[in-house]
């Protein structure tokens, strides 16, 4: 994407997706803690992650793409994954030999994120395979809180944990990417400093 392309605007109809996958969070929690309704729940996140899909698509396909989408996007993304991994993790859906490194995945990532606005760079580009580990991430704990219906658990099950490993590697392969990303973004910045001093 061309930089000039990106604008300044603020409501755009991708942003109102993203605004609206945000606001489904709180929505997700109280569905599960506070109803115990797992299949709405389930309902709920499985919206969620399409509509990931589909704001980045209208973005790109009407011109929309905007700063704050390409901030709020990995955010909302984060802010559901980690939203799901939680709340499946005390309530025993996920297993936490494949949430505790998802959380641990999603820690790192925000960290790199801070730093990144604490030296004023602008957010790290997405990368095709970051969409890719997503998409197969959001499909694995789908999948777990698909198995938690009893008559569902044989065929959900299996496919929960296939996916949900495969997810965990890509997810952490593209966390490496985006490490070389984030310094690159950030020695670029100190060589800057440089040339002005000079």
């Amino acid at each position: 994407m061309i930089e000039d392309q990106v604008s300044n605007r603020i409501f755009t109809v991708p942003n109102l997706i993203s605004f609206a996958r945000l606001a489904a969070v709180p929505v997700f929690w109280w569905l599960l803690l506070g109803r115990d309704r797992v299949g709405a729940a389930t309902v709920l996140l499985i919206i969620v992650s399409w509509t990931d899909w589909v704001d980045g698509y209208l973005a790109r396909r009407f011109d929309q793409v905007t700063k704050l989408g390409k901030a709020l996007d990995p955010i909302a993304d984060r802010l559901m994954i980690a939203s799901a991994v939680v709340a499946g993790l005390t309530t025993e859906i996920v297993p936490w030999v494949i949430g505790v490194p998802l959380l641990v995945r999603e820690l790192y990532m925000t960290a790199i994120t801070l730093v990144l606005a604490v030296r004023k760079r602008p957010p790290l580009e997405v990368r095709y395979l970051g969409k890719l580990a997503t998409f197969v991430v959001y499909g694995s704990i789908h999948s777990f809180y698909i198995a938690a219906v009893p008559f569902l658990e044989d065929l959900f099950r299996p496919i929960a944990w296939v996916t949900s490993i495969t997810g965990l590697l890509l997810y952490w392969i593209v966390a490496f990417q985006y490490t070389g990303d984030a310094r690159s973004a950030l020695t670029e910045l100190e060589s800057g400093a440089i040339l002005e001093e000079s």
